[in-house]
C-alpha cells in the first residue's frame, strides 16, 4: 500500500509519481502526495515558482495534503488532462482536482484564464488537511514580499474574505522601508505578482460553508526567501474549496455589483442577472470569481479534451496506451494567443507580439532532471527541437491530428526564412523561435535527489547535428500527404536545404547523442566533476548518415510528386547514392557483422541504426540490419545492448561521450527496437513475437497514470525530464505498426 506519513519529514518524490496538467502554454508536475512540484509561468520556458522537485527545501511547492496518515490514487478523468488526486483514510476520502483551464472551442471571444485551479472536495467522511503555497520565484533566486488583503474580485456576500499576494523583488533588494540590503544582482526577470484566492462552498443543505482563516508561514530555516501562505482545516462531507493561484492582472475593477443576494431580492432584481451584468463591467481576464465560473471552467477544460481526442482516428489495439500519449503530446505544443489583444499581468505583457502565429513544441516541459541519480546528465529539455518536433508531428499525422502539422509546418517555414549565414539551421529554437538559449548552471538548488548541477537553457543549440536535416524533410514530406500543400515559394526554401544538405553531406558532427561543449572548461581543462562536457568530437556518426541521406530522399520525391522544378535533380540523385554507397562500406564492420556507431568507430554498438527500416533506408529483411538487430537483442554482457527488454543508447565505457557517470536505458530506444522487429518480423516471425513481448514489458514501466520519462534506470525507477515527447512519440510509432502489422498477419 502506498501509506503516505504527513508527520516524516518530506524527502524527494520519485520523478515516476507525478502527473502533468497544462494549458498549451505552460504545464505543471503534480505529485501523487498532492504538490505542485514544478510549474513555470506564464510559458513553458519562464522562471519556475514552483521547483520542489529540484530542491525539496526551497525550491517552491503548492501543497494540499492531509494531516493524518492516508493512501493516495491518482488519475486523469477519462479522456482528458484534468487529473484527479485522492487521499484515503479510514475516517474519509478527498478529491482533489487539478487543472489549467482551457476553452472548450476557439470561438470564445473572451481570453485564455492563466490560472491554477486546485479543487479540494469530500467524498466521505471528514479529514483535516494542510495547505501550503510557497513560492520561490525566479527558481528560487529572487525573494517577494508576501501580504493577505481583502479579496476585490469575489461577490459582495463574501467580502471579508482574504486572498493572499505574493510580490517578487529583483534578487539582492530588501522590502519597501527597510532600506537597501546587499548588493542587487543582476537578473533578466522583471517582478512578478501572483495572488492566491478561493472560493467556498457547499454541496448539501445540511452542510455548512467551510472556513477558511489564511496565515502567513515562514520557511526562511529551509532556504525560502519570502514568507508562504498556508492554512489547516477540517472538511466534511459535502463541502468543496476551489483554490486559484494567477499572475495578478494590473488593471483591477470593481469587486462585485455592491448589494448581496438578501439585498438583491428586496429590491425585486435578480441576483444572477445582477452578477453577470458585474461580470461584463470587469476586465475580461479579472472576472469575478464565483462558484459558477469555476464550475464553467471545469466542465469547459474537460470538454476541450474530450472533443481534441475524439478526434483520433487510430482503431488498433493498446489503444488506451496510444491515446494517453497523444494527450501527453498535445500538453508539450505551445499554442499562441495568436492576434488577440495584449493581456496585462502585473508588469508582464502577453500581446500578440509576445506570441506570434506558431505552433512550437517542447521536447519537455521539465529541465535538468536526472538522466542518473547523482549523475551530472541533467539538461533543460524547455525548448523546440527540429528533431523530436518533426516525430511528435508524424505521430500525430499518423492518429488524424493535422491541424497541429499545419501550425508545427508554419513554424518551421518562419526559420527556414531566417536561417544561419551559412544556410543551416540551429538543431533547436525556443518557443518563441528565437536562438539565443544560453545554458546556466543554478548552483543554489540542490537538484533532484542531490542530481546537481541544475541547468537551464540549452549550450547545445549551436552544435552541428545534421541528422535533423533528415527528419525535418520527413515531417514536411509525411505533411504532404494530409496538410496544406508547399507553395512554389515554400518549396524553394525547401529546395535550398536540400542543395545544403548535398554541400555537406561529407562532413563530421556530433549526431543524435551530441553533448553540450563548454568553451571555458575547454580552454581551462577543467576537470571537475560538474563541468565534464568537453567532447565535441565530430565523427561521420551512422545516424547522422542515414539521415543525411533521407532528407535527400524525401527532396527529390516531393519534387516527383508534386511535379516542381528541381534544377540539381542530378546532383541530388548522385549524392543520395553516394551517401548509401558509403554508409554500406564505411559504417559497416565486416568482422562483427554490425553497423557501427559511426565510420570512425564500427566496433561500437548504437542502438539508434535501428532507425534504418523505418525511414526506408533499408529493407528490414536485409542480412546485415537483421544481423545488427541480433547483436542489438544481446545483454551488455554478451556485447549487447539490451537489459530486461529495455535498450541502451550505447556502451558508456566504449562510446566516450564527454559527460561521465552511467545513465538508464533509453525509452526511446526501446521503442525504436520494438518497431525494428516488428517489420523484421513480417519476414522472420520469431521476431515479430519478440516485438510483442518487448512492447508488452514497455507498457509496466509507465506511470500509474501512464506517462514516460526518458530513461528507465536497473531497478526500474523512471530517470530524466517528464513527460518526455520523443517516448510518446515512439510508443505511438510502435503501437501503430505493430498493431497494423499483427492486424495483415491474422488477415493472411
Amino acid at each position: 500500500m502506498n501509506i503516505q506519513n504527513p508527520d516524516a519529514e518530506r524527502d524527494y518524490i520519485p520523478i515516476a509519481d507525478h502527473a502533468l496538467i497544462g494549458n498549451l502554454r505552460t504545464a505543471a508536475l503534480v505529485s501523487l502526495d498532492g504538490s505542485i512540484e514544478s510549474y513555470c509561468v506564464p510559458n513553458f520556458d519562464s522562471p519556475s515558482i514552483f521547483a520542489r522537485i529540484l530542491d525539496k527545501n526551497k525550491g517552491g511547492h503548492f501543497s494540499i495534503t492531509p494531516t493524518v496518515p492516508f493512501t493516495t490514487k491518482q488519475n486523469y478523468l477519462p479522456s482528458s488532462n484534468v487529473l484527479q488526486t485522492k487521499f484515503l483514510n479510514e475516517k474519509g476520502v478527498v478529491s482533489v482536482t487539478d487543472f489549467l483551464p482551457r476553452q472548450e472551442n476557439g470561438t470564445s471571444t473572451r481570453p485564455l484564464l492563466f490560472w491554477l485551479v486546485r479543487r479540494v472536495e469530500v467524498i466521505r467522511g471528514t479529514i483535516p488537511l494542510r495547505i501550503e503555497c510557497a513560492p520561490a520565484f525566479n527558481y528560487a533566486q529572487d525573494p517577494h514580499d508576501t501580504n493577505i488583503v481583502p479579496d476585490d474580485t469575489i461577490p459582495l456576500q463574501f467580502s471579508k474574505q482574504n486572498k493572499v499576494v505574493f510580490t517578487s523583488r529583483p534578487a539582492g533588494t530588501s522590502p519597501p522601508g527597510l532600506g537597501t540590503g546587499a548588493s542587487p544582482q543582476s537578473t533578466s526577470h522583471s517582478p512578478l505578482t501572483l495572488d492566491l484566492r478561493f472560493v467556498s462552498e457547499s454541496l448539501l443543505d445540511n452542510v455548512a460553508v467551510p472556513e477558511v482563516s489564511l496565515e502567513t508561514l515562514d520557511l526562511s530555516a529551509k532556504g525560502h526567501l519570502g514568507l508562504a501562505a498556508k492554512t489547516e482545516l477540517t472538511l466534511v462531507e459535502g463541502q468543496r474549496l476551489t483554490f486559484v493561484l494567477r499572475i495578478a492582472p494590473e488593471c483591477k475593477g470593481d469587486g462585485g455589483p455592491g448589494v448581496d443576494g438578501e439585498q438583491a431580492e428586496m429590491l425585486g432584481v435578480n441576483f444572477e442577472k445582477l452578477m453577470a451584468s458585474a461580470h461584463n463591467m470587469r476586465p475580461k481576464d479579472d472576472p469575478i470569481l464565483t462558484k459558477e465560473l469555476l464550475e464553467h471552467l471545469f466542465v469547459s477544460t474537460n470538454s476541450y479534451w474530450n472533443a481534441w481526442i475524439r478526434k483520433s482516428t487510430y482503431q488498433g489495439s493498446w489503444k488506451e496506451a496510444v491515446h494517453r500519449s497523444a494527450l501527453a503530446l498535445k500538453l508539450l505544443i505551445y499554442e499562441p494567443t495568436g492576434t488577440c489583444s495584449a493581456l496585462k499581468f502585473g508588469r508582464l505583457s502577453l500581446s500578440a507580439r509576445s506570441f506570434p502565429s506558431i505552433g512550437a513544441i517542447v521536447a519537455s516541459p521539465t529541465f535538468s532532471l536526472p538522466e542518473y541519480i547523482g549523475g551530472t546528465r541533467n539538461w533543460d529539455y524547455r525548448a523546440s527541437w527540429i528533431r523530436d518536433s518533426s516525430f511528435t508531428l508524424y505521430a500525430l499525422i499518423r492518429l488524424g491530428f493535422t491541424q497541429e502539422a499545419n501550425a508545427y509546418m508554419e513554424f518551421i517555414f518562419e526559420r527556414l526564412k531566417n536561417k544561419n549565414p551559412d544556410g543551416s539551421l540551429q538543431i533547436m529554437y525556443t518557443i518563441h523561435g528565437g536562438k539565443d538559449l544560453e545554458e546556466k548552471e543554478l548552483l543554489h538548488l540542490d537538484g533532484h535527489k542531490g542530481s546537481k548541477p541544475v541547468r537551464i537553457g540549452n549550450g547545445a543549440a549551436d552544435h552541428v547535428q545534421l541528422d535533423i536535416y533528415g527528419e525535418l524533410m520527413d515531417c514536411i514530406y509525411l505533411g504532404q500527404k494530409f496538410g496544406k500543400p508547399l507553395s512554389y515559394d515554400t518549396w524553394v526554401l525547401v529546395r535550398e536545404l536540400v542543395d545544403f544538405v548535398v554541400a555537406n553531406y561529407k562532413e563530421p558532427d556530433l549526431s543524435i547523442w551530441s553533448v553540450r561543449v563548454r568553451q571555458v572548461c575547454v580552454e581551462a581543462k577543467c576537470q571537475c566533476p560538474y563541468h565534464r562536457e568537453v567532447r565535441g568530437k565530430e565523427r561521420h556518426f551512422t545516424y547522422s548518415k542515414i539521415m543525411l541521406w533521407v532528407a535527400i530522399d524525401r527532396g527529390l520525391r516531393l519534387a516527383d510528386k508534386r511535379s516542381l522544378p528541381c534544377p540539381h535533380r542530378l546532383q541530388w540523385l548522385a549524392a543520395r547514392d553516394d551517401l548509401y554507397e558509403d554508409i554500406m562500406q564505411k559504417a559497416w564492420n565486416k568482422d562483427l557483422q554490425i553497423f557501427g556507431q559511426s565510420y570512425e568507430e564500427t566496433d561500437v554498438l548504437d542502438s539508434s541504426v535501428l532507425i534504418m527500416p523505418l525511414v526506408f533506408f533499408m529493407m528490414p529483411s536485409d542480412t546485415r540490419f537483421v544481423s545488427t538487430l541480433k547483436q542489438i537483442l544481446k545483454t551488455p554482457e554478451r556485447g549487447g545492448l539490451t537489459s530486461n527488454n529495455l535498450v541502451y543508447r550505447y556502451d558508456v565505457n566504449k562510446s566516450d561521450d564527454g559527460v561521465g557517470g552511467e545513465e538508464g536505458t533509453f525509452c526511446l530506444c526501446t521503442l525504436w527496437c520494438v518497431e525494428a522487429l516488428t517489420r523484421a518480423g513480417e519476414f522472420e516471425r520469431p521476431l515479430l513475437q519478440r516485438a510483442v513481448e518487448m512492447f508488452e514489458d514497455f507498457l509496466l514501466y509507465l506511470n500509474h497514470v501512464g506517462l514516460c520519462s526518458e530513461e528507465i534506470s536497473e531497478s526500474g525507477d523512471a530517470l530524466g525530464n517528464a513527460v518526455q515527447g520523443f517516448t510518446h512519440v515512439t510508443l505511438i510509432s510502435a503501437a501503430y505498426n505493430l498493431s497494423r502489422t499483427l492486424a495483415n498477419q491474422r488477415s493472411t
